[in-house]
């Protein structure tokens, strides 16, 4: 990859040969901020947070859309660039319930927390899903906004609850696209976009259904990249702790790391360094993980038929007892039928076990059921 040489504050930097100028900055450690860029998608430009001034370039022009050249010089960080990005972040405010954004006791209250305060900026406290995992959060402080200072607009829409695994709160949307784009670019479902003009412009579906109504397949992608509390998922605890495994939805082995809290899953990521999914996830993968892991009608013993009735053995017995009843027949006799539902390595496995130590070469999976 060729490289080039720029000079952000001062400070020489080495990027890759058509990188954007934020790609740039964030990968020598200089914060810009940003509310509608996002790696796994296209430049686009919508919140004009990510102003910076370059030499013998007119106006602010914004890091993410513009490509980085040698001998460029950039600078991030002025009174005049951070006056331009708070405006527009006030813009953002005037329609989103920003109450715990500029709260001093922020700090002290704890997710879900509600607080009673009565302030001269707010009627009071709101409860935010968000919470502390807020990426607008970040910027307001970054930017120190602590009053509101564009008059707000009270107007409120029902949140979408028609989603069984995730929430549509278009009050808290700051219409940065990110949604919509991952829906075209990543998923190429295209199940929302933005439609209306001026004040009205909102993410809806096709005319402008609840989302059960319209073609989402509930995948969830949407939720991961939205960086405030517009869509959420649903009764979802914080984790103590992650494991990292494979979804055993079907054979294409997508990694996933499964939240644990109290020996139980309560959540389910992608792992970016997947090589087969690349941190993606379908609805299965991402919300179908727990029901059947935890489901009351699951076996997690191996059960033996005795006397009519299946018993608990332990796996020792049980695979001695299969063992010996394999050894009964012929390998002419013998049929193996996998699952689809395994990994490649797993079927590799079962093909190799039928075929080198049963002696067979009838072996099939449940792919057409």
């Amino acid at each position: 990859m060729e490289k080039i040489t720029l000079t952000i504050n001062g400070q020489p930097v080495s990027a890759d040969k058509g990188m954007t100028v934020l790609e740039a900055a964030l990968g020598a450690g200089i914060y810009i901020p940003t509310l509608c860029h996002h790696p796994d998608l296209e430049p686009y430009g919508g919140c004009r947070l990510c102003v910076v001034e370059i030499e013998k370039v007119r106006g602010l022009p914004t890091a993410c859309t513009t490509p980085a050249t040698d001998g460029m010089v950039v600078t991030t960080e002025s009174e005049a660039i951070n006056e331009v990005r708070r405006t527009s972040l006030e813009l953002l405010l005037a329609n989103h319930p920003c109450e715990c954004l500029v709260c001093h006791r922020r700090q002290r209250c704890g997710p879900l927390d509600v607080c009673l305060r009565q302030v001269a900026v707010t009627d009071r406290c709101v409860v935010c899903p968000a919470n502390g995992n807020c990426e607008l959060q970040k910027v307001v402080d970054y930017l120190g906004v602590e009053n509101l200072n564009i008059c707000r607009d009270r107007k409120r829409t029902p949140v979408d609850t028609s989603n069984p695994f995730f929430n549509f709160d278009r009050d808290r949307c700051i219409l940065c696209a990110r949604c919509v784009r991952t829906c075209q670019e990543i998923t190429g479902v295209g199940a929302i976009d933005l439609s209306y003009r001026g004040y009205d412009m909102k993410v809806t579906t096709f005319g402008d259904t609840p989302l059960m109504a319209s073609i989402c397949r509930s995948c969830g992608e949407c939720m991961v990249r939205c960086p405030v509390g517009a869509l959420t998922p649903r009764d979802l605890p914080d984790a103590q702790e992650e494991v990292k495994t494979v979804c055993p939805y079907c054979g294409v082995g997508c990694q996933m790391y499964l939240g644990i809290k109290d020996g139980r899953i309560v959540g389910v990521r992608g792992a970016e360094d997947g090589p087969a999914n690349h941190g993606l996830l379908c609805v299965k993968g991402r919300f179908g993980i727990a029901e059947f892991v935890h489901h009351s009608d699951r076996l997690t013993t191996p059960l033996i038929k005795r006397n009519g009735h299946f018993e608990e053995a332990s796996w020792e017995e049980a695979l001695a007892l299969v063992a010996s009843r394999l050894a009964e027949y012929r390998s002419d006799q013998l049929a193996v039928i996998s699952s689809a539902k395994c990994t490649n390595e797993d079927n590799y496995v079962a093909q190799k076990f039928t075929r080198a130590v049963l002696g067979t070469n009838s072996i099939d999976h449940c792919a057409r059921l």
